[in-house]
């Protein structure tokens, strides 16, 4: 029953493999239990409350797991969603200092509606199929380096040097330029077992690194004096169970940010087209990205079932701001267990699943450090840049906007800004050349739009 559904033995995978990516995805992205709780709860609004962090964790979990379940049923693809890191960042500093939680979670929901109108007008997917196929793999590619960026710094590897510094140089190797203390060694280790068992093929090898490693990191904090594991330290709970607490569900209010003192309705405005723009191509390359990486592209690179792959996440757009967890968003980490072997929804039932549990026993499940997970993604990054092969350098129409759209979204830490510079390079050298005609109307409307995202400062001092 389960492959007639989800198509499993068709797209070449077992149900062995779809457990297995499932648990990977999880344990790769399970780090926002712990991170949007931090991000959101550390805030203020503009009245001087906080939201309260057991709340956003059970509200975290919630939403990735439900809607989690709704793509992997509704939309067939091994594709898990949670909330959104950068969207939350840019909730807690950026909006909700200008008016209350609710009425900033009110935004998000308003958002989620649109973004759900956009792709029941066919307008959404009419632009992701308007883009040209080499695009689409660098896309992939470029969130093949960002995911790999991602690894390295979460787990300690690269990490920024301070401005106070006075240097050129953004990032460093450590965190002084060396590699020193317990927790390195763990993700080291990591990514060499990882790659190791790629190399040998061995079934599991994604999986079997995070839980060999978790193992290793909780040998090594129960014998050795560590100072900061980071986000999570690995070490077993003093309690397995905790009760959630659903108390932020429904807190919301859809249109009272336009009555906000002192805000304005064009700063409204300009809030809600930021967060629409940052979710629809963010949505964009991650779909596309774990599509192509999984080999569910067809001739013509459309995603399959891609209007209600859209509508679903638009939706969890909507019920993140409902549960004031923020956006929720599809996740690039879905690629950890496209890595593993997952081709289909089913996968999503697993993630799904172990976020439900997670309501109950996320003193358990977010024991895992970010240092035995961040090989996944480093491992995973390898795969996917593998599509750069398919990319024409010697077309320099091509192959500039393809650059960009590659090295952007890694040195800018964001997917959305990768492919806006692709394509307002794609425009601009295809009317250089004559060939202004040849480029689809939405990709001059895209990146009409993404010069008014890049340029979004000066607009709003136009605007006062």
């Amino acid at each position: 029953m389960f492959d007639r559904y989800f198509r499993i033995s068709e797209r070449g995978s077992t149900i062995g493999r779809e457990i297995r990516g499932g648990f990977a995805t999880f344990f790769t992205m399970a780090y926002i239990l712990v991170l949007n709780p931090i991000i959101l709860g550390s805030a203020k609004d503009k009245y001087g409350e906080a939201l309260d962090p057991v709340q956003l964790t059970t509200a975290t979990a919630l939403v990735a797991a439900v809607m989690t379940v709704v793509m992997g049923v509704g939309g067939n693809l091994p594709l898990a969603l949670a909330a959104g890191l950068g969207l939350n960042a840019v909730v807690a500093f950026q909006i909700a200092p200008l008016m209350s939680w609710d009425d900033a979670m009110g935004l998000i929901v308003l958002e989620g509606l649109l973004i759900c109108v956009l792709v029941v007008t066919g307008l959404r997917e009419a632009v992701m199929h308007a883009i040209p196929q080499p695009l689409k793999q660098a896309i992939s590619v470029g969130i093949g380096l960002f995911i790999a960026f991602i690894g390295f710094v979460d787990a300690g590897f690269v990490s920024r040097i301070p401005d106070a510094a006075n240097t050129t140089v953004p990032v460093q190797l450590g965190g002084t330029g060396t590699l020193a203390g317990w927790p390195i060694l763990v993700f080291c280790l990591g990514v060499l077992l990882t790659v190791a068992l790629l190399a040998r093929k061995v079934k599991g090898a994604i999986l079997i690194s995070i839980v060999t490693m978790t193992l290793v990191a909780m040998a090594i904090d129960a014998t050795a004096d560590v100072p900061n594991w980071g986000l999570t330290t690995p070490e077993w709970p003093d309690k397995v169970v905790d009760t959630p607490d659903f108390g932020l569900l429904g807190q919301f209010s859809l249109f009272g940010a336009f009555d906000e003192p002192g805000v304005g309705v064009i700063t409204v405005v300009l809030l809600v087209f930021t967060l629409i723009l940052s979710d629809f191509f963010d949505t964009m390359g991650t779909v596309v990205g774990v599509s192509a990486e999984a080999g569910l592209l067809d001739e013509d690179g459309k995603v399959p079932n891609l209007g209600r792959v859209l509508l679903i996440d638009g939706a969890a757009a909507v019920a993140g701001g409902a549960s004031s967890a923020s956006s929720a968003t599809s996740y690039i980490e879905s690629a950890a267990g496209v890595g593993e072997g997952a081709r289909t929804g089913f996968a999503n039932l697993v993630t799904g699943g172990l976020f439900a549990l997670a309501l109950l026993l996320t003193p358990l499940l977010t024991i895992v450090p970010l240092q035995a997970a961040a090989p996944a993604l480093v491992a995973v990054g390898f795969l996917m840049m593998t599509q750069v092969k398919h990319i024409d350098w010697d077309r320099y129409d091509i192959a500039v906007p393809a650059f960009l759209t590659i090295a952007v979204m890694p040195f800018t830490y964001s997917i959305t800004n990768g492919i806006g510079a692709g394509f307002i390079a794609y425009v601009v050298i295809r009317t250089a050349l004559g060939r202004a005609k040849e480029v689809h109307w939405l990709l001059w409307g895209a990146s009409a739009l993404f010069l008014v995202y890049f340029a979004i400062d000066p607009v709003r001092q136009l605007l006062a």
